[in-house]
């Protein structure tokens, strides 16, 4: 009787230390910040981040819809951002009438930065540099991706683009499609970042039509490489309008994806600052923390802001 009575003061112990929770801490599980949305409010709608982490800072370049621009801010923790500036504006050069949607990736002294350039029928891909991440120049008055096979239609926007060492070779995850949202996930590379090549059996990840949760489309996905694998995060549609996020795996980042079992890992919270969407996610996983950290931007009716999830333990649960 005593064992028994102590058995049950130490699962008392255990459900006062987890809030009540038993698991509460389960290295699966990827939880909300309980004070989302980070970035947003009277900034208006802001959604599709990329990010670099630094010498201990985040810099987050994101869609700024008010601005019809890229914006730019810094964090050291991911969660209080400083007041953001316009970095890319539009032009009026006949197809960047707006800019979102955008990768940066930082090679030696220069950032790079493959954007969407949007006009009320299209969107395509665009290329600019900068020595600081803020100021920077176009490196080509037309586009340097553009839609031209039949499964792009009329849009290929949402680059993610990684630098390959031992190729020498920019490799870029988009996505292509309808105007709206796009349809599915193409490959593309460039030793130079101007000139793409597009892999001859795009796309590369399409929707699965025996997933509710994906079946409609699937979209922006973000490349993530830890120790064989190759991570994707991406949007999965289960209609036009009802988004979540999910995570695939490949050996090669291209082939043969194995999508998890627990997916989705984000979905919508109803009546919530995300009750009916959560779009394009960013992760970073924190080596030091063992932490995933995974930005994403949820909307409710017509507003978007960007909202933190976090995941402990460096496993994904394949």
């Amino acid at each position: 009787m005593k064992r028994l009575a102590l058995l049950f003061f130490c699962l008392a112990l255990i459900l006062l230390a987890s809030g009540g929770q038993v698991g509460a801490q389960n290295s699966d599980e990827w939880t909300k910040y309980e004070n989302n949305p980070v970035l947003g409010g009277n900034l208006g709608v802001c959604f599709d981040v990329t990010l670099i982490q630094e010498e201990g800072v985040y810099k987050m370049w994101f869609s700024w819809r008010a601005k019809a621009s890229m914006g730019y801010t810094e964090s050291v923790d991911g969660i209080h951002w400083k007041e953001p500036v316009i970095v890319l504006a539009p032009r009026d050069s006949g197809w960047e009438n707006l800019v979102n949607r955008a990768s940066v990736v930082h090679k030696g002294d220069l950032y790079y930065m493959w954007y969407t350039g949007q006009t009320n029928n299209a969107s395509q891909i665009g290329f600019a540099t900068s020595k600081d991440g803020i100021h920077w120049e176009r490196q080509s008055d037309a586009p340097v991706l553009t839609p031209e096979a039949e499964w792009e239609k009329v849009a290929v926007m949402c680059p993610d683009v990684r630098w390959n060492e031992e190729s020498g070779l920019f490799e870029m995850r988009y996505s292509g499609g309808e105007q709206y949202e796009p349809n599915a996930i193409g490959y593309a590379t460039s030793p130079d970042g101007t000139h793409w090549t597009k892999y001859a059996n795009n796309p590369i990840f399409a929707a699965d039509p025996k997933t509710p949760w994906e079946q409609h489309k699937v979209t922006a996905g973000q490349l993530v490489q830890r120790g064989d694998w190759f991570y994707l995060f991406y949007i999965g549609f289960e209609n036009e309008h009802l988004a979540r996020i999910g995570v695939a795996r490949s050996k090669d980042g291209i082939t043969n994806w194995e999508r998890m079992k627990r997916n989705p890992i984000v979905s919508p919270d109803k009546g919530a600052w995300d009750g009916d969407a959560c779009y394009k996610p960013f992760a970073i996983y924190d080596e030091k923390a063992d932490l995933w950290r995974l930005w994403y931007n949820g909307r409710k009716g017509g507003v978007e802001q960007i909202g933190l999830v976090v995941k402990h333990g460096e496993d994904l649960g394949f």
